[in-house]
């Protein structure tokens, strides 16, 4: 690859991305431009800024792109009720390709040759970096400091950084007690006190929710209002997609909701263990799935369900923009048309559950599941010849086995 002239780097402002800033400029010769996208990850912005302006970037951009990344990225695949491996909300995996189409546009918009971003060579993250950014231009070229670099260690971190005046924060003089990825769907934490999966984390880990046996006595109910599968209110009243998002973090996190201790099996090949904090997604999940209940026809329902790791899959191993999630994501957007109504939730200590349903939509009928009188809505003596049909071909496999055993 030739050297870039001008790189957009994704920029969060911390230590290593601003050891990557320099590192390209003195590695390369090359402009840097900076990128920071406001995900509602909750930590002011500004001083990625004025560090940047410091180092000599080329050009800053910090955007907010909460309304965009819940609207377009989380709310789809909320409507696909995805799970990676049948427990992980994607929290971090869905946030990359905003992150990577954005670095690509800026890139288009300032001339530039190249992106670069900060991720490690042993994680997902420069997958779904790169296979974003070379499906929105396949011309681009992308820099992994990461892969390059002899910046093998904290310590050869740290004398680049003040060999070259980068400001060092005083309590990454010791050893991180863990990494932090956050954004509005949820936190992760990984690494050092983490790494060992047989010991329990330490609460301190935790940083947006309350522990569940300190969360109040008392339990709260939310009602949470769709349309066409999205949630549009909380009780009664209606917000944009990343305001109700916040809010929903808000009510799952003071009572405790949202906490998952996973080992996974990362798309490079190892398995990771990872602290996940996702207290609205979570409320949001226990919702849609309570007003799919009665707004889904069962064979719409039991596909969607068989289609959904599949989904996860895809959105987890980094290709968002492909074909095939795509055309899953039309055949679950189809399914959504009636999914119209309101969910009422109980939080307590810890736990989400659906205790109500109701929509105009709903194909749920009380006249046909009565242990009433049903007025004739339903004749019981037609299960008899459904019963037989099916039976039918169990029959047949009995009477061979009966007859080859002689």
């Amino acid at each position: 690859m030739s050297a870039p002239k001008k790189v957009v780097l994704a920029y969060s402002g911390g230590l290593d991305t601003s050891i990557i800033l320099k590192w390209l400029q003195t590695e390369y010769g090359c402009e840097v431009v900076t990128f920071t996208a406001d995900l509602g990850q909750g930590e002011e912005l500004e001083p990625a800024r004025k560090k940047a302006e410091m180092m000599g970037a080329t050009s800053i951009h910090i955007e907010d792109l909460r309304e965009e990344f819940v609207r377009d990225f989380v709310f789809p695949m909320f409507r696909a009720n995805a799970l990676y491996e049948g427990l992980y909300l994607l929290g971090t995996s869905i946030a990359r390709p905003l992150i990577s189409k954005r670095l690509v546009e800026i890139a288009a918009q300032e001339g530039a040759d190249a992106v670069a971003h900060g991720a490690t060579g042993k994680g997902n993250d420069q997958v779904r970096f790169e296979l974003a950014a070379y499906a929105l231009n396949p011309d681009i070229k992308v820099i992994a400091p990461w892969r390059e670099w002899d910046l093998s260690s904290r310590t050869k971190l740290l004398d680049f950084a003040e060999k070259n005046q980068i400001p060092i924060a005083k309590d990454k003089r010791g050893e991180a007690p863990f990494s932090v990825d956050a954004n509005l769907l949820h936190t992760s934490s990984e690494g050092k006190v983490l790494e060992d999966p047989a010991e329990d984390a330490p609460d301190y880990v935790y940083q947006r929710t309350t522990d569940p046996e300190k969360a109040p006595d008392q339990p709260q109910y939310v009602e949470i209002g769709f349309e066409r599968g999205d949630a549009v209110s909380i009780d009664g009243q209606t917000m944009s997609p990343a305001e109700i998002l916040t809010k929903l973090n808000e009510l799952g996190g003071t009572h405790g909701c949202g906490r998952l201790d996973l080992v996974e099996g990362r798309f490079v090949g190892m398995k990771s263990r990872g602290i996940y904090e996702t207290p609205g997604g979570t409320l949001l999940l226990e919702a849609h799935r309570g007003i799919e209940q009665i707004t889904l026809d069962r064979g719409q329902a039991h596909l969607k369900d068989e289609l959904m790791p599949r989904y996860a899959e895809l959105i987890y191993n980094g290709f968002w923009f492909s074909p095939e999630r795509e055309m899953l994501q039309a055949a679950i957007d189809h399914s959504q048309a009636h999914v119209t109504g309101t969910v009422r939730l109980k939080l307590y200590k810890g736990s989400a559950r659906c205790v109500g349903r109701w929509s105009d939509h709903s194909l749920y009928s009380e006249a046909h599941v009565t242990f009433e009188d049903d007025a004739g809505a339903y004749d019981q003596k037609d299960a008899a010849g459904f019963i037989q049909l099916q039976a039918l071909r169990l029959k047949l496999l009995a009477a061979r086995e009966r007859r080859l055993r002689g």
